[in-house]
């Protein structure tokens, strides 16, 4: 084991050796057994037995953990005895020692698969769901400053057709056709420059220039040239995507060196035959990284134009509106809706990067 994962194993047996004799101390190990089962194991596993298993041994007893901690939140007092914190803090740095040996078994190549690959970041949002759940309902912090998960959770179920509506019109309106429109003119706009020293000379500064416009003064302008639907919403995000669009492909055509340039030139290429033979297949990572960052700059741009005047439907109207009548949860659930669609946006981009740009050495050596 390294120094971290040895730090890691004492200070989980040690938190779980105070946490049980809290728990006696104060009688609540009868009241709560599978916490002080939980605290039992994790002190005891400061043994650190050499089983070729342990690995998972650690992750074993942080999922018992877990569950027993969230299993035991009803019956938990507000606030929760110092037993349950130190148990808390028990769980989270067993499961913060779990990955760390995970991690270095699969650098070691005694683990590898895309499982494995998914675990770690599924482990990491577990947990945070975990220590949010458990902070916020046995410290007894109000609702209206930060709810649960579970209420959070509840609110999505009971609002699916809200949610659905609100996502239709943001994300399926607004945002795919705004960053269709600002990644494609970004795209032209970047060949032209390309093409055209004049232009590189008197566009590229003026890109710059609306790429500083700040968001929230954007916003009611296009509201008055577009009206309250989709479309100003759509050119809010055009404003935001075009820019970095265009700095990433102007910079990925100036990426073909020197000796391929001539080499095309010895074959008598045009200089469309070289832009599309060898410049814009060697720009491609440039591209997708143009496309990557505007995938969440869209999202972001539509929900805040949404503050500034749309319909009675929209991600942006809803959380504005639901924060004035203090109904916070569903605000939440409108920010997980936003943060999954953004998430699975940006996912779809990377794929299609992946499949497009298969030659390049990055995308070759993150699979193997």
């Amino acid at each position: 084991m390294s120094r971290l994962q040895q730090f890691l194993a004492v200070l989980a047996a040690g938190l779980s050796a105070a946490g049980l004799a809290f728990a006696v101390a104060a009688g609540s190990a009868v009241q709560q057994p599978a916490i002080a089962l939980f605290l039992a194991l994790g002190a005891l596993s400061g043994l650190r037995f050499r089983f070729a298993w342990s690995l998972w041994l650690d992750g074993a007893l942080a999922l018992f953990g877990a569950a027993a901690l969230v299993l035991a939140l009803p019956l938990a007092a507000t606030p929760a005895p110092p037993a349950y914190w130190l148990a808390l803090a028990a769980a989270w740095v067993l499961v913060w020692l779990f990955v760390e040996r995970l991690t270095r078994a699969m650098r070691r190549g005694d683990l590898s698969g895309r499982v494995f690959d998914l675990l770690i970041p599924l482990l990491f949002g577990a947990a945070i769901l975990v220590v949010w759940e458990a902070v916020t309902r046995a410290g007894g912090v109000p609702a209206v400053l930060l709810p649960p998960p579970s209420m959070i959770w509840a609110r999505i179920l009971g609002s699916v057709p809200l949610l659905a509506a609100d996502f239709a019109q943001t994300f399926l309106k607004a945002v795919l056709a705004g960053y269709a429109l600002g990644c494609g003119t970004g795209f032209l706009v970047a060949i032209a420059i390309d093409r055209s020293p004049f232009l590189k000379r008197g566009l590229l500064p003026l890109g710059s220039f609306v790429s500083a416009l700040p968001i929230i003064g954007v916003a009611p302008i296009m509201v008055m040239w577009f009206g309250f639907d989709w479309q100003s919403k759509a050119a809010v995000v055009v404003v935001m995507t075009f820019f970095p669009m265009l700095v990433n492909t102007v910079a990925g055509l100036n990426v073909a060196g020197a000796m391929e340039r001539d080499m095309m030139r010895t074959y008598a290429a045009s200089y469309w035959q070289t832009l599309f033979k060898l410049r814009l297949p060697a720009a491609a990572p440039f591209i997708f990284n143009g496309l990557k960052i505007n995938s969440t700059l869209a999202l972001i741009g539509a929900i805040v134009a949404e503050f500034f005047g749309t319909p009675i439907v929209g991600m942006g109207f809803r959380i504005s509106t639901e924060v004035g009548r203090m109904n916070v949860d569903m605000v939440w659930a409108e920010i997980a809706v936003a943060a999954l669609a953004g998430s699975l946006f940006y996912g779809v981009v990377v794929l299609i990067e992946r499949a497009v740009t298969f030659w390049h050495p990055s995308v070759r050596s993150g699979r193997a």
